[in-house]
């Protein structure tokens, strides 16, 4: 199936809201206790190290299960979507622990320098971020490198780096029976969504090659279930 780009952007309050509104918290909860199989040694940080960034946050489901699980880490949230990023502003100020162990930036990745600026110096910058992540961006974009290049920008030396995302199906009628499986008591903007993300998101094959162009040594692609992708490792 040919790959269709979708807007990069979800800028429309509404559509914001029916995702906040959305219940994601099985897929989000195994994603994160994934990743953290992946690095952790059984210290308060799950092995993500004191400094991770959430890239292209949304309403902040994955930054916020980070804070609850490490708490030995800070986590800031990166999204472009202004929508996205009031939603999660407000679930961070009625969460007492996260009023100090998350922030929200909102930029977008070619600036994604300010990320180094906007926040204060010390245990937020350091030297980079210890850990790198991100659920469901990479297919958002048009330019995939522009996402690798934030990752080489943010990362300090060795950091972990885990990305989850779609892949896209090999057919639409493939791409069709997904949706209808997967999204079916799902409002129709989600489905709508759903259906167009599929046949932007990207195989293993074409993220391994957006990986060896951006010379990231250390991770690696591989497909989990029928629907998922996954980069993860640390930084050479």
């Amino acid at each position: 199936m040919e790959r269709i780009c979708e807007p990069e952007l979800m800028d429309d309050a509404a559509q914001a809201q029916a995702y906040a509104e959305a219940d994601f918290a099985a897929a989000d909860a195994a994603m994160v206790e994934r990743m953290i199989e992946h690095f952790d040694d059984g210290s308060d940080t799950c092995g993500l190290g004191p400094r991770i960034v959430d890239l292209g946050c949304g309403p902040g489901n994955i930054t916020f299960r980070l804070a609850d699980r490490c708490r030995g880490s800070l986590v800031l949230g990166i999204d472009g979507s202004e929508p996205m990023l009031a939603i999660a502003e407000a679930r961070r100020r009625m969460g007492a622990g996260w009023r100090h162990s998350v922030r929200l930036l909102q930029v977008l990745l070619p600036a994604i320098d300010q990320a180094r600026t906007a926040l204060p110096a010390g245990d937020w910058l350091g030297e980079g971020f210890s850990a790198v992540v991100s659920n469901s961006l990479l297919h958002h974009l048009h330019d995939p490198a522009v996402l690798w290049d934030a990752v080489r920008r943010l990362a300090a030396p060795g950091a972990a780096v885990y990305l989850q995302d779609l892949r896209r199906p090999p057919t639409p009628e493939a791409a069709d029976a997904f949706t209808a499986a997967e999204m079916a008591s799902a409002p129709e903007v989600l489905r709508r969504d759903y259906r167009h993300s599929l046949q932007a998101a990207f195989t293993k094959a074409e993220v391994a090659e957006q990986l060896e162009r951006a010379d990231l040594e250390g991770l690696q692609v591989q497909e989990v279930g029928p629907k998922y992708l996954e980069v993860w490792g640390r930084l050479a």
